[in-house]
Order: structure tokens, then sequence, then C-alpha cells
């Protein structure tokens, strides 16, 4: 046993106050889901959201992403004591007691709930730390609950995947301390997509089969200032998404997108499709990079369906590819209609 991994037994279960006064404000609502392409006007029409049965502006599936901003930060963190180089984030779940929505101010305790090695397909020691942060409001009631895995690779993260299945950015999950392949268009990705974008109309009790899919959401080609847009709006600045000398000098043949970026795509799909409201749970598992040039492709289908008291229970499997059809994250989500 590594003493890195020692060391990070002896943490788990160990909860820490991280995240404070996190504040869900409007016009940061309306600037994430744009940020992922995504133009509902629930994300910034209180009449929508009333019309839909939100008692506010509801806020993106991935929007807790946000609560990295210093100002929400507390100055304690559960240091991994991985090697910022060697890092992969390869897992993120989201557990959902209610939506987020405007006006609400949480807080957020994060623990280590697992720590593990095991070789690399590559050769090689990984440590996995299984990372959980609880986040709850004014009234101490559970909100949602975010879920991370980090890897340390044996050396340094090449272009790729890595040893694993991650997206290889060096950001850990949140909150731990731890060449252009085509012509940027004349407005970037997420921006042509939040001009066209129409609202969803949402499946209902009995609409859904085993089998069924989505309608995909599409987004692309993308650019840097797709990157960059989420950056501002979700905090995650790691300069390997935005300044393309630094990308090179890590041993990248470009800057390339964020694994939550990604993320949020599918997010927008899964919430189009089944309603917001009713996702109890969203989980990714990233695969490979986007990268400048790419055009993104969502699959959502239904693998479950069945009665339950409260109506509907609904299970999807979802991925999204880059044209090619390479899977850059695959998942799976369940939501009670």
């Amino acid at each position: 046993m590594s003493g890195t991994l020692e060391r990070l037994e002896s943490m788990v279960g160990e909860r820490v106050r991280t995240v404070e006064g996190f504040a869900v404000e409007a016009g940061k609502v309306e600037e994430f889901a744009r940020a992922v392409g995504d133009d509902d006007p629930v994300y910034r029409d209180p009449d929508v959201a009333a019309a839909r049965g939100f008692e506010a502006v509801p806020a993106p599936l991935t929007f807790v992403r946000t609560s990295v901003f210093p100002r929400y930060r507390t100055g304690e963190t559960v240091d991994l004591g991985f090697r910022h180089e060697h890092t992969l984030h390869g897992e993120q779940a989201f557990e959902y007691d209610r939506p987020l929505v405007v006006g609400d101010t949480l807080t957020g305790e994060t623990a280590v709930t697992d720590a593990y090695e095991r070789e690399g397909r590559r050769g090689g020691t990984m440590t996995f730390a299984d990372v959980e942060t609880e986040y709850r409001d004014e009234a101490g009631e559970r909100v949602l609950v975010s879920r991370s895995t980090a890897i340390e690779t044996a050396g340094t993260v090449e272009a790729g995947n890595g040893d694993d299945d991650a997206d290889g950015s060096g950001a850990g999950p949140d909150p731990v301390d731890g060449g252009d392949r085509g012509e940027a268009p004349e407005r970037s990705a997420t921006d042509r997509a939040t001009a066209e974008a129409t609202a969803p109309t949402p499946v209902e009790v009995g609409d859904l089969a085993v089998g069924d899919r989505a309608p995909s959401v599409t987004l692309g080609p993308l650019d840097r200032r797709d990157f960059v847009r989420y950056a501002g709006a979700s905090g995650d600045f790691n300069p390997i998404h935005y300044d393309e000398p630094y990308a090179r000098a890590s041993g990248n043949p470009a800057v390339f997108g964020q694994g939550m970026f990604t993320a949020g795509v599918a997010a927008h799909a899964v919430a189009d499709w089944l309603g917001l409201g009713a996702v109890r749970a969203f989980d990714v598992r990233f695969r490979s990079r986007v990268w400048p040039g790419d055009t993104l492709a969502t699959t959502v289908e239904a693998t479950e369906v069945e009665r339950v008291e409260a109506g509907e229970r609904v299970a999807v499997d979802l991925r999204v590819e880059r044209d090619g059809g390479e899977p850059l994250i695959t998942g799976d989500a369940e939501v009670v209609l």
C-alpha cells in the first residue's frame, strides 16, 4: 500500500465545510445555461418557470459546479495530496432531492468516501479517491449530493484518455485541491445554439417505452470561445482549456474542452426530454476529450420504465459522441415522472 493511499484511507468519513454562502443567482443561472448551449426560457423567465411548477427559476442540472468560485469557498479543502499534473477527473454523479432554484443559498460539506488503487492499462499504479459533497439550504434541508472520482496516475497525463476513462484535464472534482481541428465559425457553437433553440416539451407519464430515444442535442463545430465561455460561467479556469501555449507545453496538441462542459450538454438533453424537475440522479463517466472543431451529439435512451407510487420511474442510458461516433462521455440518469 502506498503512503498516499494510506493517508487517504485515514481521511475517509471526515467531513469538512468547504462551501458557504453559495447563492443561486438569476444572472449566473442564465449565463451557465447558455454556456452549454441551452436556451430553454425556464432558465431566465419566472413566468415560464412558474407555469412548469417551479417556485422560482431553476438552475441546470450541473450548475452546482459554480460553487468553485472563490467567494463561496470557506478556505477549507479536502487535500487529496495528488499532484495536479497527474490528476484525472474520472466520474461525476449528482443525486437530487429537489431542483436548485434562484434564491437558494447553500452550504456544502465534503468528505472522502472511499480510496483504492489499481493497475493502469498502460502500466503503473493509479490511486482513486471518491469524494462526496452534500449541499444544504438555509433551512438545513439537503438539496443535492455531488459525487466525484479523482484519479492520480503514475506519470504525467498525456493527450488522449490517459490510463483510465477520464477527461484528462488535470482538474480534480469539486471541491478538492487537488492543433486546431476546424475553422472558427463566425459565431461560437453556444452562440448559435442559444439563438436557435426552442422551449422543449418533456414527456409525460405513459408516453415512454423501453428503447425510446430522446431527440438528439447537437452542438458544434466548437471553438475556443465555447471553452472560454464555460470557464467564465462555471469557474473552471484551468488554462489548459483556453491558453494554447500552456496546453501545448503540457503535452497536448491544442486546448480542449472541460469534461463538465460536455456533461452539461448531456444534462441539457436529459432535462429537455424528461423534465428538469423529474431528475433524481445523473451520472457521467469521462471517456475522451473534446477539441476545437468537434461537433457533439447526444443519445439518451430509456432502459427501464416502471410504475411507482409517485408516478413512473424511468432509467436512461446516455452518451455524448463527437462527429465520427467516438464517445466523449457515457452515463445514466434516473427520473420520476
